[in-house]
């Protein structure tokens, strides 16, 4: 992943902001919700990018990731919608507490950016994923860098043709929907009110996305190593800043790990596993192929 890469990683403050001031009172709302539900995983399956994460001999990667991870962030619907068998092939494929968050397609997003075009190719997207059926977890909407607040109407319009029994989370990139505070109460509210999440995405090189603003019961972070030592202290810092949401209300994490450079996403969602697990009190399975190298990061 690309996108908010620096030359030199060293040189970012990655500390993560303080919370919204809206977020505790928000989670406030969640406390009697029952149980925190928590997933972690990478964004993709496929051996060329997730280096050295397969045994020798794999033969579906599909099946052994969903052995190892307990959901993906499914990047590839973004690309294009697939026949629907091949959804049903990856329900088959998968543990029944598996869970695949899509992406939507870029026909929506990026080519027709919301206009009144989109809405024949939502149902259609959302007719083949439905077959996911259980699996399916929270599908999230990526706008392009360059979609700002002039697109407003838009994404009210979109907002109120969403059907809501498919939860949706939404990630706007343009710096004035955060920078602009009438811009940004408004964007938070109306997906506070529609139960829609606001995903954070913490990157090198856009800060500015850390807004830290909670919009439902569902914390939807991409988080992006840069390849650098520094990510691992990184995760530490969101381990803490999870605990602190889970004890303020928060019922779901949704944790999606890349890098600048796909080389061992395995690795650090494995180590944010092994942070997380006693701090939040689950008991995630931890990868096996990087079980030796996590033996060498905690002594």
């Amino acid at each position: 992943m690309k996108f908010g890469k620096v030359d030199h990683p060293e040189l970012i403050d990655f500390i993560i902001p303080e919370d919204h001031p809206d977020t505790a009172a928000l989670l406030s709302k969640y406390m009697e919700d029952g149980d925190t539900q928590v997933y972690v995983g990478c964004a993709k399956w496929n051996r060329q990018d997730l280096k050295n994460f397969y045994p020798r001999g794999t033969k579906d990667e599909l099946a052994y990731y969903s052995s190892q991870f307990n959901c993906i962030e499914l990047n590839a619907t973004f690309y294009r919608i697939f026949p629907p068998d091949t959804y049903e092939k990856w329900y088959e494929k998968t543990p029944e507490d598996f869970k695949f968050f899509p992406k939507m397609t870029n026909e929506v997003s990026h080519l027709r950016r919301l206009n009144e075009q989109v809405y024949a190719v939502v149902d259609h997207y959302l007719e083949v994923t439905s077959l996911l059926k259980e699996k399916l977890g929270t599908i999230f909407l990526q706008m392009h860098n360059n979609f700002g607040p002039k697109n407003w109407d838009r994404v009210v319009r979109f907002v109120e043709y969403w059907p809501k029994e498919f939860p949706l989370a939404l990630e706007f990139r343009h710096t004035d929907w955060f920078n602009d505070g009438k811009v940004a109460g408004e964007l938070y509210h109306l997906l506070e009110e529609n139960g829609i999440a606001n995903v954070l995405v913490d990157t090198a090189g856009r800060r500015d996305l850390m807004h830290m603003r909670l919009t439902n019961n569902e914390a939807f972070i991409r988080y992006v190593g840069a390849n650098h030592e520094s990510d691992f202290p990184r995760l530490d810092d969101w381990v803490e800043r999870l605990v602190t949401w889970k004890s303020q209300g928060l019922k779901n994490i949704h944790f999606f790990v890349h890098q600048n450079m796909e080389l061992e996403s395995p690795l650090l969602s494995a180590y944010f596993i092994k942070r997380l697990n006693p701090a939040l009190g689950c008991d995630l399975h931890i990868p096996k192929n990087t079980l030796n190298t996590l033996g060498d990061l905690f002594g």
